[in-house]
């Protein structure tokens, strides 16, 4: 399975958008909630969980140093980080993916042109009655 970054996730925002990830939230703050306030709410999810995850594996790292006694006290401190950082992970793999998702099904919008006159196409004809095929007597 592919694993996208947040940093990975920010240029495709970007490419979506073209424009910078720091003009496109200070874009965002003027605009009503749309889209692009989603995909940059679910990003900021995303960088968030990464760095638990970064903050949570060097804090079970230092608890089990090889020079470190682990006691009953230490044990409680090991639980509850392998917890927190399986959690981070969980929700780091639940916002890569949906936010890859989102990002799959949007496409890069054409620039504006003038848009030229189209002619209009005439009305189909109304269908004709049926005729009777039964005989007048």
């Amino acid at each position: 399975m592919l694993h996208l970054t947040s940093t990975d996730i920010a240029g495709q925002i970007e490419d979506l958008y073209g424009a910078p990830l720091a003009d496109l939230k200070a874009h965002a703050q003027d605009q009503p909630p749309g889209m692009l306030s989603a995909l940059l709410g679910m990003h900021d999810t995303l960088a968030l969980a990464e760095g638990s995850i970064d903050f949570h594996r060097d804090h079970l790292t230092r608890l089990i140093h090889p020079e470190r006694q682990i006691g009953p006290h230490e044990v409680s401190h090991l639980l509850d980080g392998t917890r927190r950082l399986a959690e981070a992970v969980a929700i780091r793999e639940i916002q890569a993916k949906s936010i890859a998702a989102v990002l799959q099904s949007l496409a890069r919008a054409p620039a504006s042109t003038p848009a030229s006159p189209t002619p209009s196409q005439p009305a189909p004809a109304a269908p004709l009655a049926a005729q009777s095929v039964a005989h007048s007597r």
